[in-house]
């Protein structure tokens, strides 16, 4: 990745009303090929609301947003994925009892033949699931069980390499690791590198910077809607960046309170 490479999405000053309440207000970010960019905040933050004028769900009331350089207005996550922007919900919208390959392409079918006699090409979509499963190191033993018989991670990853092979650039992650153990949740942080390795441009949102840290290249902090800095890792410890989310000063004084209240 190149420091001087035009971000696949930035945003300039953006933000956000909801009739008299602000949701979002400037907020500022570049999200490159081959980067993790980490959105990290509580409850209330403003994440959501970033994540929704990212996919396409909410236009956005100030401020600017740019694909590749041109200046956009999202108005669907339908135009959203035809500029290459994919989102992975946390809720992931799978058919438990539905085997791996036919979730991997869920509302994408391939069929095969003409008129009457087209089919689905369960072959062909057997096939391209586990090859596209293994290119992101997901190694199923069997794409033919039912993706609710996998765990919580591995539906993740799953979720993750369908975007890559709809042809997503920038795939934008919500809360990926809120529900996970210690074990799934570094399961998934693995394919989020692998998705940066494949130089997909990558919006990490979560509340947690111990997970964050690990895989992040730049940290986008809300608190309140409003942006508490943009930074490089280089230039932000983890333990900075955890009291920073955690409101240093805020936790001092509630330390005092709680010391004076002590017999």
């Amino acid at each position: 990745m190149k420091p001087d490479s035009t971000p696949v999405i930035e945003v300039q000053g953006i933000g956000k009303r909801y009739g008299g309440v602000v949701a979002l207000q400037d907020v500022t970010t570049a999200v490159r090929a081959g980067q993790v960019t980490c959105v990290l905040g509580d409850n209330g933050a403003g994440k959501s609301t970033l994540i929704k004028i990212l996919a396409g769900v909410h236009e956005h009331d100030e401020g600017t947003l740019a694909v590749d350089g041109q200046e956009q207005r999202l108005g669907s996550p339908r135009e959203a994925l035809s500029h290459g922007i994919a989102t992975v919900y946390q809720d992931l919208a799978v058919v438990p009892l539905m085997p791996v390959w036919r979730n991997f392409f869920l509302g994408s079918e391939k069929t095969s033949g003409f008129g009457p006699l087209r089919r689905l090409d369960g072959d062909f979509m057997r096939r391209t699931a586990k090859s596209e499963l293994a290119a992101m190191g997901i190694d199923l033993r069997d794409v033919d069980q039912p993706i609710g018989t996998l765990s919580g991670g591995e539906r993740q990853c799953v979720a993750i390499a369908r975007a890559v092979y709809l042809g997503a650039r920038a795939l934008i992650l919500d809360e990926p690791t809120a529900a996970l153990g210690v074990k799934q949740a570094g399961v998934v942080l693995k394919y989020i590198a692998k998705a940066r390795e494949r130089d997909l441009a990558v919006v990490f949102v979560t509340h947690n910077p111990h997970h964050a840290y690990p895989v992040g290249d730049r940290f986008l902090l809300l608190r309140r809607g409003r942006s508490l800095g943009d930074f490089a890792k280089a230039d932000l410890s983890l333990h900075e960046l955890t009291a920073m989310m955690a409101g240093r000063a805020e936790l001092e004084k509630l330390g005092e309170e709680l010391s004076r209240d002590l017999p």
